[in-house]
């Protein structure tokens, strides 16, 4: 039998913000205990067959001797003598009640009198609409399955606190629909990914969270400490290093989801945790990343949406392939006026001054006059190009500087064959033909460990395995990651990067 709760005082003391209401409903489960009901019932299944959703979108198809069983938490009660309307929410949607003292009987009715908004109950009935049309649940027969001792917030006003929401993320959930809907929308939006790389014969394979080294990202690390190891380990930046492993082994198309960690700053569009989805491709180049980029995005939005079209902001953008295409060197001539790319540093550096232009306002801590050429665009694109690119759009081929992980241009030795794609001024991702020369390999790996040494945060220590499995002939490769929680902000219409994190980190 189900514990009594004489203490009422004690309670109260070990329970956040307990009330008059909390209280109240602490007696509503001792009034059940003395009837024998059990508001936790114990190694119980409800034997639920069917979502409200599937009844209210099949009604005119439904014989009305039909029987019905669903589950799902009360969200409004209107008691009336004799009767009850109630309305219970689900996973899929939510329905009407009607309870009938005549048909449930005088016990159960005398239950029901114990059941608050918040419960969750299992109910049997047939379906039957009321003279204002709302189709409903006749119950026959219900069920209390678990008891809220909690009432929830306000209807019109719920959690308005944007703390108080992501802290208590299960009561934004309840309160507002299109939260829960937008958690559903990001494990479609996952599964629709995985579908489209499995049907491109990639090999999902997973990656270390923790490792003794880190790299593949210009990133600070998070560190911690193995106890049993007795060493410091850091969390993982990117799968990077290790799916172009697995490509050196003999996984041609390989694919990872992976938590990432960057101990940097939190925004509108950055966290210190987030998903990444990359992927490598054998015998490809940033050509190849470009259409599978573009492919993903376009499947994803048609399999969860139903339109690669949405609405952000004041803007409609559409996420339908083919994207467009800009080379940062013009994207930056034509926003700053600089021809960057048949300038030198110094004469870059002149007209940045000769034009007021901000850079190192927009990028605290560079110096331009020790910056390199590459340093100077890469910033001049962030501060006055990134921000312009509404629809999306690859913006391709990157200084050589901007990463030591990437074949150089083909074309112009002063560039890498890089991409990063961009909406509504936001990245989306980073992709590369991969550098497979091992010998200039090392010495890139090199120089950003000189640069860690030499106290910079964001740059890498030399990966010595990583550059032994090059050593031995990695494949032309294409490589790709896309960042998934940005994705789903575009998927959902979400503001920022916290909304579709369903428990993000809340300062306490």
């Amino acid at each position: 039998m189900y514990e009594q709760y004489e203490n009422l005082d004690e309670l109260e003391n070990i329970m956040t913000n307990a009330n008059e209401f909390i209280t109240e409903r602490i007696k509503k489960l001792n009034k059940l205990n003395e009837l024998g009901i059990n508001p936790y019932p114990y190694n119980y299944d409800f034997n639920k067959k069917t979502y409200t959703k599937e009844i209210c979108d099949n009604f005119d198809t439904i014989d009305e001797n039909k029987v019905f069983s669903l589950a799902g938490r009360i969200m409004f009660l209107r008691r009336m003598g004799n009767a009850t309307f109630a309305n219970i929410v689900d996973e899929r949607g939510n329905i009407q009640l009607f309870f009938s003292k005549k048909l449930i009987g005088n016990e159960n009715y005398n239950v029901l009198k114990l059941i608050d908004v918040s419960d969750i109950i299992g109910v049997e009935g047939t379906v039957f609409k009321t003279q204002t049309g709302e189709i409903t649940i006749r119950a026959n027969k219900f069920e209390l399955l678990s008891k809220s001792i909690r009432t929830l917030p306000e209807k019109y006003h719920g959690i308005q606190d944007s703390d108080l929401r992501q802290r208590h993320r299960s009561l934004d959930m309840i309160m507002n629909s299109e939260v829960k809907e937008r958690f559903i929308k990001r494990s479609k939006a996952i599964t629709a990914i995985r579908e489209f790389l499995n049907n491109m014969s990639f090999i999902e394979c997973d990656t270390p969270v923790l490792d003794t080294k880190y790299g593949g990202g210009e990133a600070k690390p998070f560190k911690t400490f193995v106890n049993d190891l007795d060493c410091e380990v850091y969390m993982n930046v990117s799968p990077e290093l290790y799916l172009k492993r697995l490509i050196v082994g003999g996984i041609e198309r390989v694919y990872t989801f992976a938590r990432s960690f960057r101990n940097e700053g939190i925004d509108r569009t950055h966290y210190p945790e987030f998903t990444l989805m990359e992927c490598y491709m054998s015998y490809a180049d940033y050509e190849d990343m470009m259409r599978i980029m573009e492919g993903i995005y376009e499947h994803v939005f048609m399999s969860v949406n139903g339109s690669t079209k949405i609405k952000y902001g004041e803007e409609e953008i559409d996420f339908k392939a083919p994207w467009k295409r800009e080379t940062m060197c013009n994207l930056v001539k034509q926003d700053t006026g600089i021809d960057v790319e048949n300038l030198t540093k110094e004469e870059i550096i002149s007209k940045i001054k000769e034009n007021s232009l901000l850079i190192e306002e927009q990028n605290e801590g560079l110096n331009i006059n020790e910056a390199y050429k590459g340093e100077l665009i890469v910033n001049l694109f962030e501060a006055y190009s990134e921000k312009k690119l509404i629809q999306p759009t690859f913006v391709i081929d990157f200084p050589k500087e901007s990463s030591p992980l990437c074949k150089v241009h083909r074309e112009n030795p002063d560039l890498i064959e890089r991409f990063e794609p961009y909406a509504y001024g936001v990245e989306l991702g980073n992709a590369y033909s991969e550098l497979n020369d091992p010998l200039r390999q090392r010495i890139l790996l090199h120089e950003q460990a000189e640069k860690l040494r030499g106290g910079l945060e964001t740059a890498s220590p030399m990966d010595e395995e990583f550059a032994i499995a090059i050593d031995t002939a990695m494949p032309p490769t294409g490589g790709l990651g896309i960042g998934i929680d940005r994705m789903i902000m575009f998927l959902t219409g979400s503001n920022t990067i916290k909304d579709v994190i369903a428990f993000p980190l809340v300062k306490r």
